[in-house]
């Protein structure tokens, strides 16, 4: 793809991003000295990188490379998905962020999602820990070999080295920082991956759209195919010419049923545990609101900018066929090429950065959060109550080793079946803990029965929708796996008697707020 001295600069560029991020890393490990600094940052997070490594690890490489391709074979119908993702990342900001951060302190100072039901439900036999637990680290170790093999597949892609090879430099790049720094690299690296990624995404669309108004439209091929099996146009006077009209329509090629399943992406968001571990992380309830703030505005201007990049391509690649040779065998690609086309070497490397950090912040994240999980929920829980801060932060390290070697194991093969979990562990997730969340924030009446009873439901239901009926009935597994989820959690709770305990410790978290 590039030529020797391009691949220079796009060496140099890249090393030096590596190399920054391992020096956040080295910065973190300096003001890491206790449990809670690892897995929190010591809930110090000011609202800017609250509100960018939000974004961060949300996004991924979906950002910059799924939506793009996307909306480069269908149009812009395409952004159903982006629109419910604004609404729910919305919703979620607005109305759980404050509360969960307030009431995760309130309740034991819990520092994962786990304790905070543990504690918020008075979950005394440990029942609801071990499997909001299971739940976390079944979901997050695949969803972390999804991560590392997107990763592998981009340095092989990109620098023509074997898969095998590319696995180890993205393993390292990613694990080194996690592993070294703990919450607070994480977060810091985000931020600075957020930038990075919202840089990458403005500045291609603005080279890509000079570089559009200066095609002579007159010397394109009155022949050119604007898509397949449709007939030839007979001349191009104009950019929209070399759209197929039904891309431009954001209705066409959807139903009901698929702008509803589209849209239901964004109640994932509800029960995220590597976004809402941001919340709590927060170094005050007061900083939510300019976090949303931010987050928001990254988050519309990035969408928007990936779905016009996708845009874009369709003309650019229209208008010169010749060059679409690599985009056509590969949709996701589109961004890298399009970048290659209208960017010099330099900045061709920062894309790549782009490209690799959404990757890297959301699986650093999610490597994190399996890591917290087995070090607060089953190692200090079970085998080690009096365990000193700096043996529970070392344990917390080698807890990212040990998930990073299974994730590893799972991503051994390209073609892995493990990458078909990935779309729906966004719906296992918002689906198991979407619903408990906001019953256990919002309801007073909302007890341990409940919590597990929607859990499971939650996680089960999505299973089960997406090998059974998805295909046949075109739901997205989140919709029915939420409602059912919240069904069982109520009714569940309703059919139990109230703790006491439990109603007290709610009603002072009322008194809070």
């Amino acid at each position: 793809m590039f030529n020797s001295e391009q691949h220079s600069v796009i060496y140099s560029t890249f090393g030096l991003y590596l190399a920054l991020m391992l020096i956040i890393g080295f910065i973190g490990y300096k003001s890491t000295k206790s449990l809670n600094d690892y897995i929190l940052g010591g809930r110090s997070l000011g609202a800017f990188v609250t509100g960018l490594s939000a974004g961060a690890s949300d996004m991924s490489g979906w950002l910059l490379m799924g939506l793009p391709g996307a909306v480069f074979i269908s149009g812009i119908s395409e952004a159903w998905i982006a629109i419910g993702l604004i609404i729910g990342a919305y919703f979620n900001w607005k109305f759980v962020a404050q509360r969960l951060r307030i009431y995760t302190e309130h309740a034991g100072d819990s520092l994962t999602l786990p304790n905070f039901f543990a504690h918020r439900f008075n979950d005394e036999n440990h029942h609801l820990r071990i499997i909001s637990s299971l739940v976390i680290l079944i979901f997050f170790t695949i969803y972390c070999a999804s991560g590392i093999v997107a990763g592998a597949l981009l340095f092989s892609n990109m620098f023509e080295i074997s898969y095998q090879q590319a696995l180890i430099i993205s393993v390292f790049a990613t694990i080194s920082y996690v592993f070294i720094g703990g919450f607070l690299a994480v977060s810091w690296t985000d931020t600075i991956q957020a930038s990075l990624m919202i840089f990458a995404l403005v500045f291609t669309v603005i080279s890509a759209s000079v570089a559009i108004m200066n095609i002579d439209l007159s010397q394109i091929s009155a022949t050119t195919n604007f898509h397949e099996n449709s007939q030839n146009i007979s001349g191009i006077s104009s950019v929209l010419d070399l759209f197929n009209p039904s891309q431009l329509d954001l209705l066409t090629g959807t139903s009901v049923i698929g702008i509803i399943s589209a849209m239901a992406w964004g109640l994932g968001y509800f029960g995220q545990p590597h976004i809402l571990v941001r919340f709590m992380a927060a170094e005050s309830a007061e900083k939510i609101p300019s976090a949303r703030r931010i987050s928001m505005t990254w988050m519309i201007i990035c969408l928007a900018a990936a779905i016009i990049i996708g845009m874009v391509g369709i003309v650019y690649f229209r208008a010169f066929p010749e060059l679409a040779q690599n985009v056509n065998k590969n949709s996701e690609t589109i961004f890298l090429e399009l970048a290659n086309h209208v960017l010099n070497p330099f900045l061709i490397g920062v894309i790549m950065a782009a490209i690799l950090a959404a990757i890297m912040s959301t699986l650093s994240c999610q490597l994190l959060v399996c890591s917290s999980s087995l070090t607060d929920d089953f190692y200090r829980t079970f085998l080690r109550p009096k365990a000193s801060q700096t043996e529970l932060v070392w344990v917390g390290r080698f807890m990212v080793l040990l998930v990073s070697a299974i994730a590893c194991y799972l991503s051994l093969d390209p073609n892995n079946k493990v990458l078909t979990m990935v779309s729906y562990a966004w719906a296992g997730f918002g689906a198991s803990f979407g619903s408990v969340i906001l019953l256990s924030l919002f309801w007073h009446r909302m007890n341990k029965n409940g919590a597990l009873a929607g859990i499971i439901v939650g996680a089960t239901t999505v299973l089960l929708w997406k090998n059974l009926f998805a295909e046949t009935t075109g739901i997205y597994e989140i919709i029915p796996g939420f409602i059912f989820a919240l069904i069982a959690a109520i009714w569940a709770s309703l059919m139990s008697k109230s703790d006491e305990k439990v109603s007290i410790q709610h009603q002072e978290f009322l008194g809070k707020i």
